[in-house]
């Protein structure tokens, strides 16, 4: 599965469903993040849609593929802000539904009075799916796509989302990686994990919960990891490397000690 190296890399496209990756959208200060559109037939979704810096870019980008009104869901893997600060924009200009966890859902009104706003079109609750721990398949015409539990890798309520037909995981912070260019291949795995070690190290949680995902995975049709920052992982080599190396970190509460507990004198 070749990347087409373009503003917006085409992941997968069979000739009715596409995946698609923004990767540069953020400009200035903000982290890198990526922001995905999946397309099947007349269905569309926009995963991990980001805030305000990525809104208006992302919308010009989207409308080179769909139409806004085409959107059937906004999708968010957790609450971070690089992942879901925009959601009010997307309530009142889309008629697309909202997917996040039920521990993160009645949060969302906090981030802006568009949730009461005469201008969105229905109730915020009408337009709420709430994903329970177990995850769920997200209906999109005949095609799913699957949140995937992954809780704990980053956040207590987590989701990543799996698409059967592109077999393309969306992981999220899991993978993640600070790089230069987020389209640059990875040549060499080992140089690529000390861009990812660090971050991974404390943003999450434990290495008894990465085992427990990884066997998960290990079970799963996948040709391609795609997390929300940096570099994909793709074709079954690199992707049984990086699953290797992150099988055996330690991270999270497995480098706490007292140290990391006492009070600033």
């Amino acid at each position: 599965m070749a990347l087409d190296r373009t503003t917006s890399q085409v992941l997968f496209d069979d000739g009715h469903h596409k995946c698609i990756a923004f990767t540069s959208l953020v400009k200035g200060e903000g982290v890198q993040a990526n922001q995905f559109l999946i397309i099947h037939g007349d269905h569309a979704a926009v995963l991990d849609p980001g805030g305000d810096l990525t809104y208006t870019p992302l919308t010009l980008e989207l409308s080179r593929y769909v139409k806004l009104k085409q959107l059937d869901y906004v999708i968010a893997s957790h609450q971070d802000p690089d992942i879901i600060t925009s959601m009010p924009r997307w309530l009142v200009y889309t008629d697309a539904k909202i997917v996040a966890s039920k521990l993160w859902a009645r949060f969302l009104p906090h981030l802006n009075s568009a949730f009461t706003s005469d201008r969105m079109k229905g109730g915020w609750l009408e337009r709420l799916i709430e994903l329970p721990d177990e995850g769920a398949n997200i209906k999109m015409g005949d095609a799913v796509i699957k949140a995937v539990p992954a809780h704990f890798l980053h956040s207590v309520g987590n989701f990543q989302f799996y698409d059967p037909i592109a077999k393309i995981l969306f992981s999220g912070d899991m993978g993640a990686s600070i790089v230069n260019d987020a389209n640059a291949p990875i040549t060499d795995f080992e140089s690529h994990a000390a861009k990812m070690r660090g971050f991974h190290q404390r943003y999450m949680c434990s290495n008894r919960v990465i085992r427990l995902w990884v066997n998960m995975v290990r079970d799963m049709d996948i040709e391609m990891i795609v997390p929300q920052h940096g570099t994909p992982f793709v074709g079954k080599e690199q992707i049984n490397q990086f699953l290797d190396w992150i099988e055996r970190l330690e991270c999270g509460i497995d480098l706490m000690n007292q140290n990391s507990f006492r009070c600033p004198n």
